[in-house]
């Protein structure tokens, strides 16, 4: 003997009743997508810097023969500048990097003071440890926080405030 369900009938439940789902059918699994030999290649951690290195070698390359110094050169300006006419902490920056690469210290210097002792030490040391750590087969992703990152601002401002009170333009 059969149990009745709810209303006493004995006929199977119809699957587009409501109330009922019909029964899920889970997808066959499909291949294994494995990468081939030249796509891990590609995603190696040593190409972004490579990358990173490159172009800023041939930005450098056009620089070293666009004097920056002179006037209607292809060269973009600051918009912070262009806009207040203030110079921002980062003014003078394209000018200090063509005298850096033509030797000329103290007009690098005249540039952008604060740039040339605290900017390029820093970012030659993270590009550096970047390019070191990614030719090696490791990420390495430089993270500024909390005090750092207090201190990267405070220097910033107290520069941008210095240089706009002072009269210290760029070059």
């Amino acid at each position: 003997m059969t149990e009745s369900r709810e209303g006493g009938s004995d006929a199977p439940a119809r699957l587009d009743a409501p109330g009922c789902a019909p029964p899920t059918a889970e997808p066959a699994p499909g291949p294994v997508r494995r990468r081939s030999r030249a796509s891990r290649r590609l995603r190696h951690p040593v190409l972004p810097p490579l990358a990173t290195l490159g172009t800023g070698l041939l930005g450098a390359a056009y620089l070293y023969r666009t004097d920056p110094h002179v006037g209607g050169q292809w060269l973009p300006r600051c918009p912070f500048h262009w806009l207040t006419g203030l110079y921002c902490p980062a003014c003078g920056g394209t000018r200090m990097a063509y005298d850096l690469m033509h030797g000329d210290l103290p007009a690098a210097f005249a540039d952008n003071a604060v740039l040339l002792v605290l900017g390029v030490p820093a970012a030659a040391w993270w590009g550096g440890r970047w390019l070191y750590e990614g030719a090696r087969g490791r990420r390495y992703r430089p993270r500024l926080e909390g005090i750092g990152t207090a201190v990267v601002l405070t220097i910033a401002v107290l520069w941008a405030v210095l240089r706009n009170l002072a009269g210290w333009a760029p070059g």
